[in-house]
């Protein structure tokens, strides 16, 4: 990105697994940083965190942080984008927030710059990042959408503990180590298991997590139509998530179109070779930024039915480069 004019960027919870991701990829992507304030709470004032070649101190976030900022880049929790999101507004920031907080506010853009740029520019100070499941799935599942339209989607996660922040990548790497008694951040172990929980669950069964999915992904498609039911599942992996995706066209497809369409489409790496044994894992996509895509196959059982296996690193794209990228596209217009 060449552009001459720098925006002064604050960095809320910029202690934690997302909030380092985006100094990594402020830094990476020559986004034009001019002053940077990063932001938590009061136990992590006076850490340093580098940037650039310089180390910056840590603030205490206050009402009184985002004087002069141009950009807020929240990842600190709903609770603290609840309270201080529209503080940050007020104050002349646009805020680019991470957390469940305002992703289906009517009045707040849900946005995935692959899927809906053109959503960015309707904001009124608050742009929210969609939970990173749902943001590496629309993203191999849009273009798709435009050409044959999606009747329903049924998908299951395989979620990187990464998902769940510093306490559960801790529990575990404890657990891995044998460590007795270790800080539990799952209600299980999850070390050699597989919990089928993100998040807590509703009335109904389902899950937060699962909701968020369905939900999302409707209003980022800007269709109401797609039918969409999740399972959601921690695996004890870090580095990325894995979804497996079952389609239901409207339209017939002829299987090498799906093929070009997905080679071709912005923001999605094919990797697709069974007799190679090569399709998308999460060691592969960790600390990248594309969406994985393979395993591509016609579902005979029903008419106009695909499976996908989409893989991608929630840290980057799912959550810290999604909303660098949202930022990159709100810059250009200024």
């Amino acid at each position: 990105m060449k552009l001459t004019k720098q925006f002064n960027v604050a960095v809320v919870g910029a202690t934690g697994l997302v909030g380092r991701k985006m100094l990594q990829v402020l830094e990476e992507r020559k986004f034009p940083v001019g002053d940077l304030r990063l932001l938590a709470s009061a136990r992590s004032v006076g850490k340093k965190l580098r940037f650039n070649g310089r180390d910056y101190c840590v603030e205490e976030l206050t009402p009184q942080s985002f004087g002069g900022i141009q950009i807020a880049l929240f990842s600190a929790g709903a609770s603290i984008s609840k309270e201080y999101g529209p503080i940050a507004a007020k104050a002349g920031a646009l805020v680019i927030d991470n957390s469940s907080a305002f992703r289906m506010d009517d009045d707040v853009p849900l946005v995935v710059p692959e899927v809906n740029p053109h959503d960015i520019f309707k904001h009124k100070g608050i742009i929210a990042n969609p939970n990173c499941s749902t943001i590496q799935m629309v993203v191999a599942l849009k273009p798709l959408h435009d050409r044959w339209k999606i009747k329903r989607i049924v998908v299951s996660t395989y979620q990187s503990v990464t998902g769940a922040g510093k306490p559960a990548v801790s529990q575990l790497e404890a657990e891995l180590a044998n460590e007795t008694n270790p800080a539990r951040k799952f209600p299980h172990q999850i070390a050699h298991n597989v919990l089928p929980q993100v998040d807590i669950f509703f009335d109904d069964g389902y899950s937060k997590e699962e909701w968020k999915m369905v939900n999302e992904t409707k209003k980022i498609l800007g269709d109401a139509s797609v039918q969409v039911t999740a399972t959601c599942v921690r695996v004890p992996v870090v580095g990325g998530h894995s979804e497996a995706v079952n389609l239901e066209f409207e339209k017939p497809y002829v299987l090498d179109e799906i093929f070009n369409v997905l080679r071709n489409a912005p923001g999605v790496c094919l990797q697709d070779d069974i007799k190679q044994n090569v399709y998308p894992m999460p060691i592969w996509s960790h600390d990248k930024d594309e969406v994985f895509v393979g395993r591509i196959r016609r579902d005979e059982t029903i008419p106009n039915g695909l499976n996908l296996w989409i893989v991608s690193d929630n840290l980057r794209k799912g959550a810290a480069t999604n909303a660098v990228q949202i930022a990159e596209t709100w810059i250009r217009d200024q």
